[in-house]
C-alpha cells in the first residue's frame, strides 16, 4: 500500500485513545482521535482520505450506531469497525444495519488480533478503491466503445447510402447503354469481357447466355478479337465484319481510366445487309 494509512479512532474514555495511539506506535498508520461523535464528524469533515473509522458502542450524547451512521452518509467508502464492552446480539445487528459495519470487536481487544484486524480492513478498503477505480476505467471504456460504434454505424450507413446512389448510377448506366442501338462491349487487359450491353449480347451470345465474364478469345469471332489486339496496340482500330450475314462496323478504342484501369471499348453498329456498302 503506497497511499498513507490514517485511523479515526473515537471514544469518550481518553485512556482508551491512548491505548489505541500506543498500540499502532511501531506503524507508519497516521492516528486521529476524538472524544464524541460530534469531534469525530468535524475531523471527518476536515481531513481527507481517512480509510478507517473506529468507535466505541456506548458514548454520551450521539451513540456508536449513530455516529458511524452518520460516517457512512459522510464518507461510505471508509471502513467502519464497532470497539464496545457491550456488546448483546440487538446491538450488533443494529450497528451493522445503521452503521454498515465491517467489524465489531469487544473490549478489552487483545493487541495482536486488532492490528490483524486493522490490516484485513485496509485490504479490503484497497481492494475496494481499486474495484471503483476499474469500475470507472471500464465504464470510460465502455463510453469509449460504444461512441466507436456509434461512428461506424454512422459510416456503415453512410457507406450503405453510397453504395445505394453508386448501385443506382450503374443500372441507371446499363439501362442506358441497353437501350442504345449500338453495341458497346468493354473488355479488360486480361482478355476478359468486362462490359456488354443488350444490342451485344444480342449479337453474341446465345438466347438465354451472356458472354460477360468470359474470355474474348472464345466469346467474340476472330474479326473481333484482331480489331482488339490492334486497338490495344495502337490505340484506336475500325473494321468491317460480317457475322451471321450481317455487315457490322466495328470501332476499337484502347482507354485509360482513373486508378489506373484500362482496357479497349468496342462500339459495334450494323452496316448494309450481306456486307454490301
Amino acid at each position: 500500500m503506497d497511499d498513507e494509512v490514517k485511523i479515526l479512532c473515537v471514544d469518550d474514555e481518553k485512556n482508551v485513545l491512548k491505548s489505541l495511539e500506543r498500540l499502532f506506535l511501531d506503524t507508519d498508520y497516521e492516528i486521529f482521535t476524538a472524544s464524541s461523535g460530534e469531534d469525530g464528524l468535524n475531523i471527518l469533515k476536515s481531513t481527507e482520505n481517512i480509510q478507517i473509522v473506529m468507535s466505541d458502542y456506548r458514548m454520551p450524547q450521539m451513540n456508536g450506531v449513530e455516529f458511524l451512521k452518520e460516517v457512512c452518509a459522510l464518507r461510505p467508502e471508509t471502513v467502519r469497525i464497532v470497539l464496545s464492552g457491550y456488546a448483546d446480539t440487538s446491538s450488533i445487528v443494529e450497528a451493522i444495519n445503521e452503521g454498515q459495519i465491517y467489524k465489531f470487536i469487544p473490549k478489552p481487544w487483545h493487541d495482536e488480533e486488532l492490528k490483524v484486524t486493522i490490516s484485513n480492513a485496509l485490504e479490503h478498503y484497497f481492494m475496494q478503491q481499486k474495484n471503483i477505480q476499474l469500475t470507472k476505467e471500464l465504464e470510460i471504456k465502455n463510453q469509449e466503445l460504444l461512441k466507436i460504434n456509434n461512428n461506424l454505424e454512422k459510416l456503415v450507413e453512410e457507406r450503405t447510402l453510397d453504395l445505394r446512389i453508386q448501385n443506382r448510377v450503374l443500372t441507371s448506366s446499363q439501362n442506358i447503354l441497353d437501350s442504345l442501338p449500338v453495341a458497346v462491349i468493354g473488355v479488360d487487359p486480361e482478355g476478359l469481357i468486362a462490359q456488354c450491353n443488350q444490342t451485344g449480347r444480342d449479337l453474341f451470345s446465345g438466347q438465354d447466355a451472356s458472354i460477360m465474364g468470359m474470355d474474348r478469345q472464345g466469346a467474340l469471332p476472330e474479326e473481333v478479337n484482331k480489331i482488339i489486339e490492334e486497338a490495344a496496340e495502337k490505340g484506336s482500330m475500325t473494321g468491317t465484319i460480317s457475322n451471321n450475314g450481317t455487315s457490322l462496323n466495328v470501332k476499337g478504342v484502347h482507354m485509360k481510366f482513373s486508378g489506373g484501369q484500362e482496357g479497349v471499348i468496342l462500339v459495334i453498329d450494323k452496316g448494309n445487309e450481306h456486307g454490301n456498302g
